[in-house]
């Protein structure tokens, strides 16, 4: 566990990339199996450890410490994980001397029933020092949340052993933790795992947004952005599975749409319900309802037969990875779209079509196209270069993405919350609320996306000067600051008092030159509705 606790340590006041991936390739390289396996597991968020819960964790430390201290410490430090660690006693007899290691730590959690769970987790805690608490915590509770992706933590395996990324992420999804195949192969002394007959995951091709540029359209094809989930669709040996873009498996939220793909192969698409809420006029493909309207189908392990029929689910298809066991990632766009379009007709139509290229002259009539997206309720536009290959990740200059421009509105911040990670320290977290005729403040939204951290240091400064009340690590505050939200769109929403949600809200400024009392109203926000 020592070994572990420093590297988390290290990560999270480490800024630098690359001093990121030099930290994780260096314990990898010196640390033997199982435990750099178990390390990876916790690092890419691929460990399940179902029997500690965060609320035994609190009746743990509130059992041999006093609970106000416990409260007014946890609301100081920001991070219960760390809170516990710091203010764990020292046992009152006898303990094992032994070292614990990484993977003694994990076989003592991995199946533990709710009921044993304190007991054993105390066990542990009580032979670790307080930088080791702290990492037993966080990977307990499955939240490191120490600025390391999983692509990162990938990446830094694959640097460690000089191989490719890309190979560790196309057999990732079909291997276990502690992925003992996995380091045999990078050390030399295995063979390469392989993906035959495993339905298993490969990452998706990601976009960089356009922002300013202008591209060639001679270059460049067109799509629209749909407001739904990506997810690829694998079909091997008989075996269908749906992964989202982190590599979840969705298949049993629609189970109605895996029945239905039975043909050897594997696409990338977006994930929708059938509606008429997106697309209208601007798309042949037929419309989709709205991103709330799919959410009610998100996260199910059954559907109900009711749901299946009120909100039936199709796929709207933008790129094929595999046709049968040819592997089509190699050639251009333009291959592989001639072989989407050849494959889409051998898939239900109910539950499979293909997303339109968009026809412009050029890049200035492509404009005036998406100007008509907000109303379409369309997210956007997706640029993809014609000779552009199907590579893992963000590629410069391949594939942009073009979102509609975002809305906006003049919000009072109401609450605040610590962050976390390096953020735990700072209260980085804003609840933000709108105006009612009657002059009530209503919350719309939370956002903790869009500043800088000077900035940030700048608001935790107002949280502290102006609090009114706090609520465990929550703190409600003068409401006197004024916040411009951008947003992507505004729904209706009945689990929210002022009966509005956004989505993807995120600070685009700070108002001081505002005064509260001219901030937005409710039914400016209403009118926003789509």
């Amino acid at each position: 566990m020592h070994a572990f606790a420093a590297l988390l340590d290290s990560l999270i006041y480490t800024r630098s990339r690359n001093a990121k991936l030099k930290l994780i390739a260096d314990y990898l390289r010196v640390t033997p199996d199982p435990d750099r396996g178990w390390a990876m597991a916790a690092l890419t968020e691929d460990l399940d450890l179902p029997g500690v819960k965060p609320t035994q964790i609190r009746a743990m430390i509130e059992a041999r410490v006093d609970p106000v201290l416990f409260r007014m410490s946890r609301d100081y430090v920001g991070d219960t994980a760390e809170t516990v660690a710091l203010l764990w006693p020292e046992p009152q007899g006898p303990v094992t001397p032994e070292p614990l290691t990484l993977s003694a730590a994990v076989d003592a959690l991995a199946h533990l029933s709710r009921s044993d769970a304190p007991a054993v987790l105390a066990g542990l805690l009580d032979r670790l020092d307080a930088e080791e608490r702290f990492a037993l915590l966080k990977m307990a509770t499955g939240s490191l949340r120490i600025g390391v992706s999983a692509r990162l933590a990938k990446t830094a395996l694959a640097q460690a052993f000089g191989i490719e990324v890309e190979a560790v992420e196309e057999v990732w999804h079909g291997l276990k933790p502690p992925y003992p195949t996995l380091f045999a192969w990078a050390e030399g002394t295995g063979e390469q795992p392989t993906a035959a007959d495993v339905p298993v995951f490969r990452p998706f091709m990601l976009a960089h947004p356009l922002d300013d540029l202008r591209v060639d359209l001679a270059d460049y094809a067109a799509e629209w952005k749909w407001d739904g989930i990506r997810v690829q669709i694998v079909h091997v040996a008989g075996q269908t599975r749906l992964y989202s873009r982190t590599g979840d498996d969705v298949t049993a939220a629609v189970p109605d749409v895996a029945s239905a793909f039975a043909t050897a192969s594997v696409v990338d698409g977006e994930l929708l319900v059938k509606g008429e809420f997106q697309g209208g006029a601007l798309d042949e493909g037929g419309g989709a309802a709205s991103f709330n309207a799919l959410q009610q189908r998100l996260g199910r392990k059954q559907v109900s037969a009711k749901m299946l029929a009120e909100a039936p689910a199709f796929v709207r298809l933008y790129d094929i990875l595999f046709d049968g066991a040819e592997d089509l990632r190699a050639l251009p766009w333009t291959e592989r779209r001639k072989r989407l379009e050849a494959f889409v007709p051998r898939l239900d139509p109910d539950r499979f079509d293909l997303s339109q290229v968009i026809e412009a002259e050029n890049f200035t009539a492509l404009e005036a196209i998406r100007a008509g997206a907000r109303d379409a309720a369309i997210e956007g536009m997706m640029l993809k270069r014609r000779d552009s290959p199907y590579v893992a990740g963000r590629r410069a200059a391949l594939w942009y993405k073009w979102k509609r421009d975002p809305l906006t509105a003049d919000c009072v911040m109401m609450y605040a919350q610590r962050g976390n990670g390096r953020r735990s320290s700072w209260y980085s977290d804003y609840t933000f609320g709108c105006w009612t005729e009657n002059g009530e403040l209503l919350p719309v939204g939370k956002a903790y996306q869009g500043i800088t951290d000077q900035e940030i240091a700048e608001l935790d400064r107002f949280v502290r000067h102006h609090t009114l009340n706090r609520f465990g690590p929550v703190r409600e505050v003068e409401k006197t600051m004024v916040l411009e939200i951008a947003f992507d769109s505004i729904h209706l929403s009945n689990r929210h008092k002022s009966g509005l949600a956004m989505r993807f809200p995120r600070i685009a400024r700070i108002r001081t030159d505002k005064p509260a009392a001219e901030a937005d109203r409710l039914e400016v926000l209403k009118r926003l509705v789509t």
